[in-house]
């Protein structure tokens, strides 16, 4: 494994992330126009607050399923970019020792 992180390795944990962050933010904003929508209708003014609260709940447990595969790959990245992160660690604490030139 070489000592220097692999740029396509971060480029890919960087965008899976930031796509997985925005499914998560989409899904959580859906779930609150909805319970504000419903809410809405049920009652007269249904409070923000409150329907923020309840699609925080919901969005949860919803996106640890709607986006198992988004999740997969950004923990298969992060294991990545550790791995090359803990190979050069070791290669740096080896030269410091002396042990390789």
């Amino acid at each position: 494994m070489s000592a220097q992180p692999e740029p396509s390795a971060k480029k890919s944990l960087a965008k899976n992330l930031v796509f997985y962050t925005l499914a998560r933010l989409a899904l959580f904003a859906s779930l609150a126009a909805i319970i504000m929508a419903i809410g809405s209708v049920a009652v007269d003014e249904f409070p923000l607050l409150l329907a923020m609260v309840l699609a925080l709940l919901l969005s949860l447990p919803l996106s640890m399923v709607l986006f198992k595969s988004m999740r997969m790959a950004v923990n298969k990245d992060i294991a990545t970019v550790d791995q090359t992160r803990r190979a050069h660690r070791e290669n740096l604490e080896a030269k410091l020792r002396g042990e390789v030139e």
